[in-house]
C-alpha cells in the first residue's frame, strides 16, 4: 500500500506587499499582476486545482533572475520558476502564493560547438527552435516529450520522450548548467567536456530537482549527427501482451532501435478519428531506425522478424519525410485525439516505469483495472525502457468521477513500486506525486532528500510544495 510522507510544509508567504513594491522598483512592467496572467501560470492541465501566483515576473537574463531571488529571499516570498507550463503535475502551481518567474523571454541560442556535439543555450529555448537552428548544421537534439516544452522545463523535471530507448534522457544529455541559488549566487556546475571526476555531480543534482533548489539559467546540452537514414514503421497485434513481448525480445536482442511506442486498441481508434490513420483498430508499435542505409533496413527487417514470431500483423514502414512526420504528428497529437472519447470531460495523463522484463504484466494488469472501473482511459508508451502512460477521461466536476480517477492512478502506482519500478518515469514528482515517494524510496531517502532542500534552501522559498515537504 502507498504511504504518503506525513510531514507538511510549514506557513509560507513572506511579505508580499513589501516584495511587489521592491519587485516594481527594480524590475519595473516586468512585473505583471493582472489576475488572468497569474491564472495562467498556475497549474491548467490536471485534475489538480489551479493555484496562481500572487504576480509573474518576467526575466530577461540571470541578472534579472538574480534579482527577483534576491528580493524573494529578502521578505520571504515563494518563487515558482515558469517555463511553458505544459508540466502535468501541478509543478507551477502556487500553494503559498508568491511570484511566478516567467523564464520564456530568456531563449537565446548562446553557441553551438559543432565539432564537439554541443550547444549552450537560455531555458526559454523550447526543443523545436532549437531543432530548427541546428538543422542546417547536420545536427540535432533528441529529447522528444510530445509537447513543445521549455528545454529549461525539460531539464526541471527530468523530460524524457520517445527517443528515449536509443539516445537516452535528460540526466544523460545534459553536460553542464548554470543556476542561480536561493541565495543569489551563480554557479556553474561542470565544464563542457564529456566526462570528469572533479567533485560532486552537481549536474544531475539539479535535473530533476523542479526548481526546487534554484533557477536555470544557462543549459549546456549533448548534440547528435542528423542520422543518414531514417526508417518508420507500425505493425499491429492482435493484444497488447503480444506487443509488449515483442518490445522485450526486440531490446534484449540488441537491436538498436530509435523509437518504440506502444498504442493500445483505444488509443488506435482515437487517432484514427483524429488524424485519419486508417490502422486496425488493435494494439500498434510505432517504430523508427536511425543509421546508414543498409543498417535501418536491417534493424528494420529483424524487428519484422521479431514481431511475427509474437502474431503481429504485416510490419509497413516508410522512409519519406512526410509519411514519418505524419505518423509521429499522429502519435503527438494523442492527448487532443482522445478528447471525443468522452466530450467535456477533461484528459488526465498520468505514467508508470517499470523494469522492461514486467512490462507486459503491469500494463495488462493495468488494462483490466481500466476495464473493471469503467474507465476510458488509452494507454500509449515509450516503452522500449518500460514507461507508459494513460490518459484518464474524468469529469472533473464531479467528486465520484475524481475519486474513481484517484483510485486507479494509486493502483497503478502501487503495481509499478512493488514491480521495483517508479511513480513516475518522465513526469516528475509536482504536487500530484509527493504522496507516493516514501513507499518509493523509503524514509530514510526522502530524509536525505529534505536535507539537501534545506541546505540549498533553508527558507524554502524555492517552489515549495514540490517533491518532498521540508
Amino acid at each position: 500500500m502507498v504511504v504518503a510522507d506525513a510531514k507538511v510544509e510549514p506557513e509560507l508567504g513572506g511579505d508580499f506587499s513589501a516584495a511587489s513594491e521592491a519587485l516594481l522598483n527594480a524590475l519595473g512592467n516586468k512585473v505583471v499582476m493582472s489576475a488572468a496572467i497569474c491564472a495562467q501560470h498556475a497549474n491548467i492541465t490536471t485534475y489538480l486545482p489551479n493555484e496562481p501566483p500572487d504576480a509573474v515576473v518576467y526575466a530577461n537574463d540571470t541578472r534579472d533572475v538574480q534579482t527577483v531571488v534576491g528580493i524573494c529571499r529578502e521578505f520571504g516570498v515563494p518563487l515558482i520558476p515558469f517555463g511553458t507550463g505544459t508540466s502535468l503535475e501541478g509543478h507551477v502551481n502556487a500553494p503559498y502564493g508568491g511570484i511566478s518567474l516567467d523564464l520564456s523571454r530568456m531563449d537565446r541560442i548562446l553557441a553551438v560547438h559543432a565539432d564537439d556535439l554541443d550547444c549552450v543555450i537560455e531555458p526559454g529555448v523550447t526543443r523545436k527552435r532549437l531543432n530548427e537552428n541546428l538543422r542546417d548544421q547536420g545536427l540535432f537534439f533528441p529529447i522528444d516529450p510530445g509537447a513543445d516544452a521549455s528545454l529549461g522545463g525539460m531539464v526541471s523535471t527530468r523530460a524524457s520522450g520517445t527517443n528515449a530507448v536509443r539516445y537516452g534522457t535528460m540526466k544523460d544529455n545534459v553536460l553542464a548548467l548554470k543556476v542561480v541559488l536561493p541565495n543569489g549566487d551563480v554557479i556553474t556546475t561542470a565544464r563542457r567536456a564529456r566526462k570528469t571526476s572533479a567533485g560532486y555531480d552537481l549536474t544531475r543534482l539539479f535535473v530533476g530537482a523542479e526548481g526546487t533548489l534554484g533557477v536555470i539559467t544557462e543549459i549546456t546540452l549533448r548534440l547528435y549527427g542528423i542520422p543518414e537514414t531514417i526508417v518508420a514503421g507500425v505493425c499491429p497485434f492482435p493484444t497488447i501482451r503480444d506487443a509488449c513481448d515483442t518490445v522485450i525480445e526486440t531490446i534484449q536482442s540488441g537491436v538498436p532501435v530509435a523509437r518504440i511506442e506502444l498504442l493500445d486498441e483505444v488509443q488506435v481508434r482515437a487517432s484514427n478519428g483524429y488524424a485519419k490513420l486508417g490502422l486496425p483498430e488493435t494494439p500498434h508499435l510505432f517504430l523508427e531506425f536511425h543509421g546508414t542505409p543498409a543498417g535501418a533496413r536491417e534493424q528494420a527487417e529483424r524487428f519484422a522478424e521479431i514481431a511475427a514470431a509474437h502474431s503481429a500483423g504485416a510490419f509497413v514502414s516508410a522512409d519519406r519525410p512526410e509519411d514519418r512526420n505524419r505518423l509521429w504528428q499522429a502519435r503527438h497529437d494523442a492527448y487532443w485525439s482522445v478528447l471525443p472519447l468522452r466530450p467535456g470531460a477533461k484528459a488526465v495523463a498520468t505514467d508508470v516505469c517499470v523494469p522492461l522484463s514486467r512490462l507486459a504484466d503491469c500494463v495488462m494488469e493495468t488494462k483490466r483495472d481500466i476495464e473493471e472501473m469503467g474507465l476510458i482511459a488509452p494507454i500509449v508508451g515509450h516503452v522500449g525502457d518500460g514507461n507508459f502512460h494513460t490518459t484518464l477521461m474524468v469529469d472533473v466536476a464531479d467528486p465520484a468521477d475524481t475519486a474513481k480517477a484517484k483510485l486507479f492512478m494509486a493502483r497503478m502506482v502501487e503495481r509499478a513500486i512493488a514491480m521495483d519500478g517508479t511513480c513516475t518515469g518522465e513526469h516528475g514528482v509536482g504536487q500530484g506525486k509527493m504522496k507516493y515517494l516514501a513507499a518509493e524510496h523509503g524514509a530514510a531517502t526522502l530524509d536525505a532528500m529534505r536535507t539537501l532542500k534545506r541546505a540549498f534552501d533553508p527558507q524554502n522559498i524555492m517552489n515549495p510544495g514540490k517533491i518532498v515537504a521540508v
